[in-house]
């Protein structure tokens, strides 16, 4: 059996970036994460999921969404950036304005849509875990992604051609 740190180590980053990806912010994102590993622990002998990442995924969901009835507030756009030492100044500055217009793109859409979306791409789960998450049926699982691509290669196209 995992031990705590173990289970912290191995899968607080990408909760954390699942649920930044949601709130849109990184304070409410630690928060989550937080909150998601404390009630996993507490119930750790209850799994309902087939994989471990999907059961923390939808803890994370569940506390989001929480928050959201707690707080009532409106999405923010994410605005700190981790540095990543390997790329140039300049393809920092390309890559940062690209991810937060994905960013800001994605805060358009619908909670469900965005979560497909992410855990999909992201997470790399299958449309059965994704379905099982947010309590959908595989097919719309599907729709919801393929939708949301759409929107962001819709969203590239308007643009490019701004541009």
């Amino acid at each position: 059996m995992l031990s705590f740190e173990e289970l912290f180590i191995a899968y607080s980053p990408e909760v954390y970036r699942f649920a930044a990806w949601l709130s849109g912010n990184d304070n409410d994102a630690e928060d989550i994460t937080a909150e998601t590993f404390a009630r996993a622990w507490m119930n750790f002998a209850s799994i309902r999921t087939e994989t471990l990442k999907a059961y923390l995924f939808t803890i994370a969901r569940n506390i989001y969404f929480e928050s959201l009835r707690k707080k009532r507030h409106h999405y923010e756009v994410l605005d700190e950036n981790l540095p990543d030492p390997r790329i140039s100044l300049e393809e920092k500055f390309e890559n940062r304005s690209e991810l937060e217009q994905v960013r800001a793109m994605l805060l358009t859409l619908n909670e469900v849509d965005r979560s497909a979306f992410v855990l999909r791409v992201q997470h790399d789960l299958s449309y059965a875990e994704i379905a099982r998450i947010l309590k959908i049926s595989e097919g719309a699982a599907k729709v919801k992604v393929h939708r949301a691509r759409k929107q962001l290669f819709a969203s590239k196209i308007k643009r490019s051609s701004n541009e």
